[in-house]
């Protein structure tokens, strides 16, 4: 199956960057380069250039064919994952740039394609749920070897499932007759831990602990809060970052550090003035995020739950 991804909110995310044909732009999760591609139309003959970012071996392959027109001078793909993009960047010689994308979202090869091993509940296979194939540990050994307590903490912290707690339950009395090594076997435990009632109004009743077990195994809300402000940084003035998340995990981080960076005063509010030094770094561009059109919503139904914010550096 060929690597495809949608780019959501494709549009209003390159708008957002304000382009400049001479800049330097970073697609920090490339992808399939949907965005990538739309910034790279919009920079010069000379001087433009865009860094792509990926951790997938799969997307830099795809990306890379995707962007191969535009010619080695003007686009670099980098193999790695966002968190190390300040050191990836400092390697080629960047120390700032114009701006910065990121697409949190499971491309849809991932979800759809068996080989890659569940991140979809909807396609048997093995309990993988990788984003970085060199990555050794997998969700099978999240299902298997986490205590009950750790599941619950997971279902509950990551999914948000009220049910967190008969699940982790039903997960480890299932896995005392033998490894638990599909997403169909994970499917139906968790299908006989929550309620039939709830389950025909709630959607799919895998959906949450799925979600949950990628996060936690690709560590994703831990790397987004602690690369946000690195993220800002890397940002010359005027530059912007837009960031698409699709949870609202991933929009709280998303949302309260773009206002802490724009006022990180910490002094008491009856302070008459600012005494504790700390220096705004920019503005928030979206004061409520920017979120699918309905044209978009009506090609692409995986964007329902996509949420543009933007930062411009001051």
């Amino acid at each position: 199956m060929a690597f495809e991804h949608v780019s959501v909110l494709l549009h209003e995310t390159v708008d957002g960057l304000n382009v400049k044909p001479d800049g330097i732009y970073v697609d920090a999760t490339l992808g399939g380069g949907g965005h990538a591609y739309e910034v790279c139309t919009k920079l010069g003959e000379q001087g433009g250039r865009l860094i792509g970012i990926d951790q997938d071996a799969d997307a830099i392959k795809a990306a890379g064919k995707r962007l191969e027109g535009f010619g080695g001078e003007k686009v670099t793909i980098i193999r790695s994952n966002y968190c190390d993009m300040k050191p990836r960047l400092h390697e080629i010689g960047i120390d700032k740039v114009d701006g910065i994308t990121v697409d949190l979202g499971v491309s849809s090869y991932q979800l759809d394609t068996a080989e890659r091993g569940g991140f979809s509940y909807r396609v048997d296979a093995p309990l993988d749920m990788r984003m970085d194939q060199r990555q050794k540990m997998t969700a099978r050994d999240i299902v298997n070897d986490y205590s009950e307590s750790e599941l619950y903490r997971v279902i509950r912290d990551y999914g948000e499932d009220r049910f967190a707690k008969n699940i982790a339950k039903h997960i480890v009395a299932e896995r005392t007759k033998g490894p638990i090594e599909t997403t169909g076997q994970l499917n139906e435990i968790i299908s006989h831990a929550i309620p039939m009632k709830i389950q025909k109004t709630s959607g799919h009743p895998s959906k949450r602990t799925f979600q949950a077990l990628r996060i936690e195994l690709n560590h994703e809300l831990d790397i987004l809060r602690d690369t946000l402000d690195d993220m800002i940084d890397l940002l010359n003035p005027g530059g912007r970052l837009c960031i698409i998340t699709f949870h609202s995990l991933e929009d709280r981080i998303v949302k309260s550090s773009f206002r802490k960076n724009e006022n990180p005063c910490i002094c008491p509010s009856h302070f008459p003035v600012c005494v504790c030094g700390n220096v705004s770094k920019g503005k928030v561009i979206t004061r409520k995020p920017i979120l699918p059109s309905e044209e978009e919503l009506t090609v692409n139904s995986r964007s329902k739950s996509a949420k543009l914010r933007i930062f411009e550096r001051a």
